[in-house]
Order: structure tokens, then sequence, then C-alpha cells
């Protein structure tokens, strides 16, 4: 934080001498600071600059004067508030979605539920592995509210996280407690070496055919669910453009010009440069005389009520296939099966257009470009799901036995 050569102040002060005053500043506060710390004292506000104009220009108050605050008499900050500190300091420095700052309200409420008086100290091996067991075994769930069993009636609440939601808590964990050791809140070094065994599988990858997409298009929507088709094209749309739902719902008519979508993603902040192809062209033709709120592109309604739009899209038109889901809740194996429909949301678009284009032979390095994906491994898993289509697709060259 020097001031470079060849600048003058406002008041023609060169730079060496610029350089020099801050660095007789730095000086200073240090000698104020190991002043304090040899009398084992924290300064308050006040104090300390008493003490700097002493050191500098000779301000500084007679001893008796000054108050003093014993470290004894200043309170010690809790875990909970040094917990809201990494919050706000990381959501205003990364700059959090309310997505992330939701993630870390349930964090620390899975933390207070465990143990309210809970402190560092306490996250040894012994208490991780506890709050690895109450994640597992004693956190209880709500479920849904449209959530019902086979007979009709309501389900109760569940208990206990899936291995894969307990692994993504415990890096939020991880993250927070490295901070706090960074920051010299934490000296309790435990979660640097602490493992513990979750199976799980990778997550499955919905996405749409080609013929499954050709079958929602072709779809004779009834009369009485014409709301069905403005999310049919917003949903069409973001399969043919990769845009999350976030993106396409902050599209506004002047980001599309020239052929091109120019968007800069609500997520990631990424710039991008979607070129239009004939199913984008067509969706925005028909609603280019609509007028809608703030300038917007198309009709995008929240992304929850997209959500159950879309499971109503597909079930009618017959994207039912059965679709297994396996995940582990410790060592028991969980093994769901369910339509298709129920498994499509808003993010499903994106996954089609990805898949699909790779299908198609577009490079993943182009695919990248419009994605946003920063790195080749965030793409690996669309890879390999086309490396399988491609594989099932070359058995059927098997004409002889």
């Amino acid at each position: 934080q020097k001031v470079k050569k060849g600048y003058l102040s406002v008041k023609g002060e060169k730079a060496d001498a610029q350089n020099k005053t801050l660095e007789n500043i730095i000086n200073i506060m240090d000698d104020c600071f190991k002043y304090f710390e040899v009398q084992n004292r924290i300064p308050s506000q006040q104090q300390l600059k008493e003490y700097y104009d002493h050191l500098s220009i000779g301000k500084y108050l007679p001893e008796e004067e000054v108050k003093e605050e014993s470290v004894e008499n200043i309170p010690p900050r809790t875990f909970w508030e040094i917990f809201d500190e990494f919050v706000q300091e990381n959501g205003l420095k990364n700059a959090w979605t309310k997505s992330t700052y939701e993630k870390f309200a349930s964090m620390k409420q899975d933390l207070q539920a465990y143990n309210k008086n809970l402190c560092f100290e306490d996250l040894t091996e012994k208490g991780l592995t506890g709050f690895v067991c109450y994640l597992r075994d004693k956190k209880k769930i709500a479920p849904p509210k449209s959530s019902t069993s086979e007979d009709g009636k309501k389900k109760g609440e569940r208990v206990g996280l899936k291995n894969s939601t307990i692994s993504k808590k415990l890096g939020f964990l991880a993250w927070f407690l490295k901070w706090a050791t960074s920051k010299g809140y934490n000296t309790n070094l435990a979660y640097q070496t602490f493992k513990v065994t979750l199976k799980s599988t990778q997550k499955q990858v919905i996405f749409l055919t080609t013929d499954e997409i050709k079958k929602i298009i072709d779809l004779e929507i009834p009369q009485e669910k014409m709301y069905l088709d403005r999310v049919r094209d917003v949903f069409l749309f973001c399969c043919f453009s990769s845009l999350r739902h976030s993106d396409v719902y902050n599209l506004k008519r002047n980001d599309i010009r020239d052929g091109k979508i120019y968007v800069t993603t609500v997520k990631t902040a990424d710039s991008l440069t979607i070129e239009l192809n004939n199913v984008t062209t067509r969706i925005l033709e028909k609603y280019k005389d609509t007028p809608f709120e703030n300038n917007k592109a198309l009709p995008v309604v929240s992304n929850q009520r997209m959500n159950v739009y879309l499971k109503e899209l597909c079930k009618l038109a017959g994207i039912d296939e059965p679709i297994r889901e396996t995940s582990y809740k410790g060592s028991e194996r969980i093994d769901k099966i369910s339509p298709k429909y129920e498994l499509i949301g808003t993010h499903t678009g994106r996954r089609t257009f990805i898949v699909n284009g790779l299908s198609r032979g577009i490079a993943p390095n182009i695919m990248m470009k419009w994605t946003g994906h920063s790195s080749y491994s965030t793409m690996k898993p669309y890879i390999d799901i086309v490396d399988s289509i491609k594989a099932a697709e070359m058995e059927k060259m098997n004409f002889l036995d």
C-alpha cells in the first residue's frame, strides 16, 4: 500500500516523502500495540488514539488519568457471536447469495440444537463425531406440506439427514473453523485431522432427451391449463440457452441484441455472450409485443411456482420413465423410484442444454463459454453421461450373434 514513484500529493509532496510518513505511522502504531500488550490490557478506541498522539505529537494524558480496562473486565465473545462475524464478513467479501446465507443460518441452528452452549474447545474429535451422530440420528426434518403416504395420510416428520447432506454441512463447519483459527479465535485444530466415513453415491444428473423435448414441444395443453404454455416457453428457452432460472428471470429486452444474449449471471457474476438459435429466437419473437414488468423479456414466474408447474407439464407430456435414486443414511441404503416428471425442475433445462450439446458434438470448451463453467472438471459429469449414451448407441450396431 505504498505510493508509486512519480506521484505527487495535493500539496506537491513526492512519493518518497509520503512513504516515509506512512512508515512512521506504522512504527508508532506498532509501539502502541506493544505498550498495551506488555500491560496485558485491551485499549478502548479513545485510549489507543491518546497514546498514539502521545508518541507522535506529545498529546498523551498523564497515566493516572487514563481509565484502565483489563482483559478480565472485558467479557469474552461467545461462539455464536464469532459465527455471526464469520457470516457477515464472508458474506460481504464473497458476495453470498440469499441461498448461501440460508445454508449458514441452518448450520447455526443445527449447532445450537446439538449444544446451545457450544464453544471451540468442545469441537474435539469426540465432539465432531457427536455432531455427525446428531445430524444422522436425532435431527428432525419436517416433510413438505404436500407430502403424503401411499394411503393418502400426511407423513410425519423424518429423523436424520442423508450422508451427502452431512458431508456438505461438515464442509461448511470446516470453513468456519479455518477462518476462526486464522483470526486467532480458535486454537482447537481437531477439525484438520477429523475424518468420518460417509458412504454416498454420485448424484444422478436429470436431463431431458431430444425425444422428451419433442414431447413437450408437441404437447397440446388443455384449455383449462393454458398457464402451462408460458411455463413451457420459459423452460424450453433454458433448455436451448443454458440460462439458470435466476438469469432468465432477470433477462431484459435490452440484454438481447445482434442475435445474442448478453448476461451477467446472478450466481457467479460471470459475463456471458450466448448466441440465439431458432428455438430461442422463436420464443422471444412470440413475446416481443407483450409488455412485462421491468422490461423483462419473458413471462417468468418464481422458481418455486415454476418447479411445481414443470412437474405438471412433464406429467401431461408423458415423461414418466421410472428413475431410481440411491442414497445412504449412515450405513443404510435407501432406494427410491420415482416417475421422471417428479424429478424435473428449472435447473433441468440447463443440464439438458449441456448434455444434448455435447451429444451433438459441440466441444466442451465451447460449451463452457456459454454456460460459464470455470474448469473442465465441472463439465466431466456431463461428458461421462455423453460417453455412456454413445456406448449404448453403439450396441445397436451389433447385428451378429
